[in-house]
């Protein structure tokens, strides 16, 4: 069974998507940045030492689609900024996969994790150490231009999102090694670690200006809408990927291996199981947004410039998940053989 067999618009989609206008600019840059850090190759052929991607292969992922799908209204200041993190987290992902999940190796992939800890210092002004990879090189640039003033606030909790996206590959790559395949109750919350779906929450403030306020963001029935717009991200993303990651990469964590061996079903079963699941998550941030959330800002008692902020946000968080959605069915890096 692959991911093919399965029609891939059966993930649920309910927001429509749009394109931020500034989409030309960015494609015409999306390259300058990855080549400064040393992720992309000069020419078609073999990347050169140290580097990540071929221009086909960085290309193929059209990074700059996703980017703008996903941040619709954001200006193209921000735009760049997010596409870029965006371009480090697919650089680290397929260095870790290349260096070290293809290899086996863990003790490799627990050093580069612990060296690349020393890069995210919440601190400003931080002394950083000298990069030696491309990676390195990536994460110590954007540390000097993820927080402006406007985003202060998300300096600490941020890099503590960063910190779990990257502990969560050693993990990873741990329990393939053992061919530990976590349990369903487990996973959802890891993956939100494994996705830097953390991360998507500074990515909606950033483009859109909105914020979750105060007052309610800790209360469980935020917590419970944010769990579920991060647990489509990285679910989804699993059935997506689901043939590159266990058929191609011998991966063991994925939804559609965590349903058939958690409910002892076949993976021809598991995969439409996999489906619904990501669904029914959505379904629960959909109800939340219309019917939890406003009963809440009711009683809570949130002044009309809250309101309107905290509308701002939600709605960029919907264009947020269109976009990847989008994403997820169209790019070739998930519809077609060849990737990095």
């Amino acid at each position: 069974m692959t991911v093919r067999t399965v029609e891939l618009p059966q993930l649920w989609m309910p927001y429509p998507l749009r394109v931020n206008p500034c989409l030309p600019a960015l494609r015409q840059e999306s390259e300058s940045w990855a080549r400064e850090m040393g992720m992309l190759g000069g020419g078609e052929g073999p990347s050169v030492r140290g580097s990540i991607w071929t221009g086909s292969a960085f290309h193929a992922m059209t990074v700059d689609q996703l980017t703008a799908w996903t941040l619709p209204d954001a200006s193209l200041a921000d735009l760049r900024l997010n596409h870029r993190f965006n371009i480090w987290a697919l650089a680290w992902d397929d260095y870790f996969a290349a260096a070290f999940k293809q290899t086996g190796d863990l003790a490799g992939a627990q050093a580069f994790t612990a060296r690349l800890h020393t890069f995210l210092r919440p601190e400003p002004g931080s002394r950083l150490p000298e990069p030696t990879n491309a990676v390195e090189k990536g994460i110590a640039d954007l540390q000097q231009s993820l927080f402006p003033p406007r985003l202060a606030h998300w300096r600490h909790e941020f890099n503590r999102a960063l910190a779990k996206y990257i502990d969560a590959g050693v993990e990873e790559l741990a329990n393939s090694r053992s061919g530990r395949i976590p349990h369903l109750i487990d996973y959802a919350p890891f993956r939100r670690e494994s996705f830097a779906a953390h991360t998507a929450l500074y990515s909606v403030e950033l483009a859109t200006g909105g914020r979750i306020p105060e007052r309610i963001r800790h209360h469980r029935t935020v917590r419970a809408l944010l769990d579920a717009f991060m647990d489509f991200m990285g679910l989804a993303n699993d059935v997506a990927s689901f043939e590159r990651e266990v058929h191609e990469e011998h991966d063991v964590n994925n939804l559609v291996l965590v349903v058939g061996t958690s409910l002892a079903i076949s993976l021809h079963d598991a995969v439409p199981a996999a489906l619904n699941l990501v669904n029914a998550r959505l379904r629960d941030f959909e109800h939340l947004r219309q019917q939890a959330l406003p009963q809440l800002v009711r009683r809570s008692g949130l002044q009309p410039a809250e309101r309107a902020e905290l509308e701002t946000w939600l709605q960029g968080a919907c264009s947020f998940l269109s976009g990847l959605h989008a994403w997820y069915t169209g790019a070739p890096r998930y519809t077609s053989a060849d990737h990095t």
